[in-house]
């Protein structure tokens, strides 16, 4: 089955060209040689590289031609030089970028401010496109019924690319393909007022100046900020070529995609936190994606009748289209999945049934979602929740 997993280390939302990889070992390289002997050009029994690279960029324009999200894009080369142009909104003032702001909404409060919840809720902005849609809207829901008073999410998102933290941040400034026509709804109510943490959507061929462009805003305004980044899930594109039945996808194949997306992440991850110290996170969504599938295959996900929609054409199934949006009753997971990872506390402790809507997916699915949450942050160590004496509630936040 592994044959049908692609060398696509441009993934989803988040990747690295294959020589960034390479630098760190040779290992890999030979890895890469075993799973994909095409990559070997010159037949010399070894894998450069160069011809990894040159591998990797073929593959990634045969499936740019596919119909959906574009994964292949020109970046301005503006993001390698050491600052943004002068006129970045980021440069200026809170109060500069206060009246700026409030010239965009016409004389409408350009600030949202929240007072410290006094029960430990979180302040929270964010980005993303529409995979995090789902999350967004049942996530406050969620923590409203554990018993805490959210203020309620500031966020700025788009769909497909438009989402992504660079498009957010070039739009957000003014520079760039947006130069001197600035379309803020975060950094003035980041520079102005007080938050405790960000939360992404990643994109594909997502580099680690990205986010490091947010975390220096957000620091400077907000210096104890934590920030969450969702780590989606896997998906077709990944796959040589899209099987005819879901036989093909097994829960060893769907495993296989999603440590290729740990890979990648977390190499972002932790050269990020080596920059500003532990606190960048993954919220786990991909671990628990690929936990549905083998809980599927099990017959253990009561009401879920297929894996993927756009193979086996079931309505209730865990994906619904071949671009990967989640299928119905998921966006509950995604919800438990953010508050498990943001709030370090088990979804499954929380009373009672969360959502009017108990038919589908009914109070056994919903529960099982809950716990494939708790468990997917648990295993994640790039998540920051560690339950040792297994409460319920992540130790540092006891």
């Amino acid at each position: 089955m592994k044959r049908l997993v692609s060398a696509v280390f441009c993934l989803v939302s988040l990747s690295f060209c294959v020589s960034t990889y390479a630098q760190d070992s040779d290992a890999k390289l030979k890895r890469w040689l075993k799973r994909f002997p095409d990559a070997d050009t010159n037949q010399d029994g070894k894998l450069s590289t160069a011809e990894a690279e040159s591998y990797i960029k073929q593959r990634q324009a045969s499936r740019s031609k596919n119909v959906g999200a574009p994964r292949v894009f020109a970046v301005d080369p503006g993001w390698k030089e050491e600052r943004f142009p002068e006129h970045a909104v980021c440069y200026k003032s809170p109060d500069e970028i206060a009246k700026l702001y409030a010239k965009q909404l016409e004389g409408s409060e350009p600030v949202v401010r929240y007072a410290k919840p006094s029960d430990g809720s979180l302040r929270i902005v964010g980005n993303g496109h529409s995979f995090m849609a789902p999350g967004y809207k049942t996530f406050p829901v969620i923590v409203e019924a554990a018993g805490l008073k959210q203020p309620p999410l500031l966020t700025h998102t788009g769909g497909g690319m438009t989402g992504s933290t660079r498009y957010k941040w070039e739009q957000e400034n003014g520079i760039f393909g947006f130069d001197g026509k600035p379309t803020q709804k975060l950094l003035s109510s980041i520079a102005n007022s007080e938050w405790d943490a960000m939360m992404w959507g990643p994109y594909f061929n997502d580099h680690p100046e990205y986010y490091s462009c947010w975390i220096d805003f957000c620091l400077k305004y907000n210096p104890d900020m934590k920030f969450y980044l969702s780590d989606a899930w896997p998906q077709l594109s990944q796959l040589n070529e899209i099987p005819k039945s879901e036989e093909k996808l097994t829960p060893e194949v769907i495993a296989q995609l999603g440590e290729e997306r740990f890979e990648a992440y977390s190499k972002i991850i932790n050269e990020l936190n080596e920059q500003y110290g532990d606190r960048v996170f993954i919220m786990p969504t991909c671990e628990a994606m690929v936990q549905c599938v083998k809980y599927f295959d099990e017959g253990k996900l009561p009401g879920i009748d297929g894996i993927h929609k756009a193979v086996g054409n079931q309505e209730r199934s865990l994906w619904r289209d071949q671009l990967g949006h989640l299928g119905p009753g998921l966006d509950r997971l995604e919800g438990y999945v953010f508050y498990a990872t943001l709030y370090g506390r088990n979804p499954q402790n929380i009373p009672g049934d969360i959502f009017e809507d108990s038919q589908f997916p009914n109070q056994t699915l919903d529960r099982r979602f809950r716990e494939i949450a708790w468990q997917a942050v648990l295993r994640n160590p790039l998540s920051g929740v560690v339950d040792k004496n297994e409460n319920g509630i992540a130790d540092d936040r006891e």
